[in-house]
């Protein structure tokens, strides 16, 4: 375990003039506070907060944060509060502390939506300040790096957890050696057998091999020496583990297909001797055509620079080599914790610096921002996954901006990310001055004009050609404004006419005061519901007008001993006869005998339907019970239950229970005999819709020259409603007989 002077001293190394009482106090506070805690190895838990300080230390980063590390775990797991530690190490130490307790509380593996309101959460803590990052990024490495000691289940969770957010969260910080280590230890816990068989191919092939990476070491060194860059280092390396297996599997290639299992990296001074050193290895081995990558003039969003290429080098062996200066080799290794913002001491007045500073920082600056983008977290985590893991290809605008998109990235996507207005009025694109599909995939270096149309509304079959997650969630939330005002616009005709038959003018003025009684928060988003039938026009007729009463009649009895109800027939009461009770429950009602009752509130699937010419309430109504088809409802009137006087246990005592609450409407069948003349139809149909009757369906028969008859299947409020329609039918001088319809 580090020592206090052990602490200070690897500190003054970086930074001599250390403020020695800073650390020295946090060091104190932190072991006081853990005290005789433990870790589930067995070892004094301030072990853990040493060691994640000690990872910073690595990265050269100042007194505040390395505080920020001794102390991360107090507010947790020991006594201390918010208030003792503003007071004892200062307000902005306080704040990150209590910013990485926050984050330790969030459950990044669970189900989606939740997982995605975490995520959102953890970024939104680390966007005010990126030490919070650094920190955690620390102190989730040295988890991994004692995972052992965890059950088997929490290691497969907490590795799950790093491999999708944690490790690719650092590569978008450009802290790439941090990223390869927590991916390399979460591969070895979550598929231990890969791991194990990859690992050891990579010890036979690293024996075999040493003296030929020694070789080829020496061999470029003296190369370029030999050309005036006497000053460069070249050192060789081995892929890890899980690189090996993720291009196995990218690849569908066997182990022994793998031919770049070696990487090289060659250290200049300056940037020129970059583009000088690559000059002198291409004229020296036979470059592989297509390997060549230029993250120089064209850095990577997380800052990372460097020139790729791939030779056939000594021994005919495939090298992969990366060719950058010292600088860019500390940025490629700490990402932003390389920026001298951090190093220097950030504080709250100088946080802005960053953003100018790291182009990584940026990225999840926008990723913050894209929190408006989508309407929901899946939305959301979906995006900044694909942000996240994508690898990039750099197009630019006619006039020369370069725009960063992910790998299979289309001129859609480039068109979101100029601006989302830009995506939504896209028609076509010019794909380096020629007319190309918008399904195009973009390469390197084109050069991509937009055709615009104001007209234009993105398509839905969009979301499925897109990679973005920014244009992703632009095309759903344009379909979705396309829907609504389509569906606004129909609800607003509705609601029109629902308060013009109430003697009322509809505005969208009036609606505003109504809104919370109606569960929405923007006019529009009422008026669509509707429209889509979500919401009935009465209810927005009665949220605006509590005092109005619909002139609707409503049955409600008393309930007595014996009534039932059926989830499949709401509005209405159900008993059986006394003396059908035993049979008709031992077939319908699931073995149900006559110490079940009362029968009121029964919860059951028993398929209840209207007789084609249908029921209103006010009339009085029996059921027919038939096995298969469950209950038909019938008025008492139709003709269609003489067929089943014999049969009295089949029969169902039905009743209404509506309350006055209820909005539904019921079928009725009316037969009109009208005289055949022009206008006819027309003048019917104004009347009952007048009369606020709605018309299902209608059917038209020649009987006579002069006449025609019409069957109405209409849908009425109650009884009362369809008698004064039939009065107003009759008194039409074209209407000569009007008549209801029992089956």
């Amino acid at each position: 375990m580090m020592r206090q002077y052990e602490l200070v001293e690897r500190v003054q190394k970086y930074k001599p003039n250390v403020n020695e009482a800073l650390l020295n106090k946090a060091y104190v506070y932190a072991m006081q506070k853990h005290g005789m805690q433990k870790r589930a190895s067995g070892d004094p838990y301030i072990s853990h907060p040493l060691e994640v300080a000690a990872i910073l230390t690595d990265m050269h980063l100042d007194e505040s944060t390395i505080a920020v590390a001794l102390l991360h775990d107090t507010i947790e797991d020991t006594t201390a509060t918010r208030d003792e530690i503003d007071r004892l190490f200062g307000e902005d130490i306080g704040r990150l502390v209590e910013g990485l307790t926050k984050i330790k509380k969030l459950d990044l593996v669970s189900r989606k939506a939740k997982q995605a309101e975490n995520l959102r959460k953890l970024l939104l803590a680390i966007s005010d300040d990126a030490r919070v990052l650094l920190v955690k990024l620390a102190d989730r490495l040295h988890n991994m790096r004692t995972l052992d000691h965890m059950s088997a289940e929490k290691r497969a969770r907490i590795s799950e957890e790093t491999m999708d957010i944690y490790a690719p969260l650092a590569g978008r910080m450009g802290m790439q050696d941090m990223r390869d280590e927590l991916e390399e230890l979460s591969f070895r816990h979550i598929n231990p057998e890969a791991h194990r068989t990859i690992s050891k191919r990579l010890e036979e092939l690293s024996e075999r091999n040493a003296d030929l990476v020694r070789k080829i070491e020496t061999e470029l060194t003296e190369l370029l020496a030999a050309n005036g860059l006497d000053k460069a280092v070249v050192k060789g390396r081995q892929k890890k583990a899980y690189s090996v297996f993720r291009k196995m599997q990218s690849k569908s290639l066997s182990f022994e297909q793998l031919s770049d299992v070696y990487g090289f990296r060659v250290l200049v001074d300056e940037v020129p001797h970059c583009y000088k050193a690559l000059g002198i290895v291409h004229t020296r081995w036979r470059v592989v055509p297509g390997r060549f990558k230029d993250y120089i003039s064209n850095p990577k969003q997380n800052d990372y620079q460097s020139l790729h290429t791939t030779i056939v080098g000594p021994a005919r062996q495939r090298i992969e080599l990366q060719i950058r200066t010292q600088r860019m080799h500390e940025i490629a290794e700490y990402g932003i914790a390389a920026h001298s913002l951090y190093k220097d001491g950030a504080n709250q007045e100088t946080n802005g610096a960053t953003t100018k500073q790291s182009n990584a920082y940026s990225w999840l600056r926008l990723t913050i921002e894209s929190l408006a983008e989508g309407d929901n977290p899946e939305e959301f985590l979906e995006h900044t996954k694909l942000e996240l893991f994508q690898d990039q290809v750099f197009c630019f605008t006619p006039k020369g901006k370069l725009i960063a998109l992910p790998r299979g990235a289309t001129p859609i996507d480039f068109a979101y990310a100029v601006h989302t207005n830009v995506g939504d009025t896209c028609v076509g694109a010019k794909i380096n001055g020629r007319i190309m599909p918008l399904v195009t995939r973009l390469n390197n270096g084109d050069e991509v004009e937009i055709i615009r149309s104001g007209v234009q509304v993105p398509p839905a079959a969009w979301e499925e050609i897109v990679v973005t997650g920014k244009a992703r969630s632009a095309i759903r939330r344009a379909t979705r404004l396309a829907i609504r005002k389509q569906y606004s616009g129909l609800g607003l005709r509705i609601l029109e006419r629902t308060f013009e038959r109430a003697g009322k003018v509809f505005s969208r003025d009036i609606m505003k005061p109504a809104l919370h009684r109606l569960g929405h928060k923007e006019v529009e988003d009422a008026i669509a519901a509707v429209g889509r039938g979500e919401m009935s026009s009465l209810d927005v007729l009665k949220a605006v007008y509590p005092d109005y009463q619909d002139e609707r009649v409503t049955v409600r009895q008393s309930v007595e001993e014996g009534w039932f109800n059926v989830r499949s027939a709401h509005g209405m009461m159900f008993r059986i006869p006394e003396g059908q009770k035993s049979r008709i429950t031992g077939e319908v009602l699931h073995g149900l005998d006559e110490q079940t009752q009362p029968f009121r509130g029964l919860s059951s699937d028993i398929d209840v339907h209207f007789a084609p010419s249908g029921a209103v309430p006010g009339d009085r109504i029996v059921g027919i019970h038939d096995g298969k088809h469950g209950i038909t409802i019938y008025p008492i009137q139709a003709p269609a239950l003489q067929k089943f006087d014999e049969e009295p246990e089949r029969w169902i005592d039905i009743r209404w229970d509506l309350d006055e609450a209820n909005k539904s409407r019921f079928m009725a069948r009316v037969l009109v005999n009208a005289i055949n003349e022009p206008g006819t139809l027309a003048t019917v149909a104004q009347a009952i819709g007048t009369a606020d009757v709605n018309i299902r369906t209608l059917s038209m028969v020649r009987v006579a020259p002069d006449f025609t008859e019409m069957a109405f299947d209409l849908e009425v409020w109650d009884l009362r409603q369809l008698s004064h329609i039939i009065a107003q039918l009759k008194d039409l001088n074209c209407i000569s007989t009007v008549t209801r319809v029992f089956d």
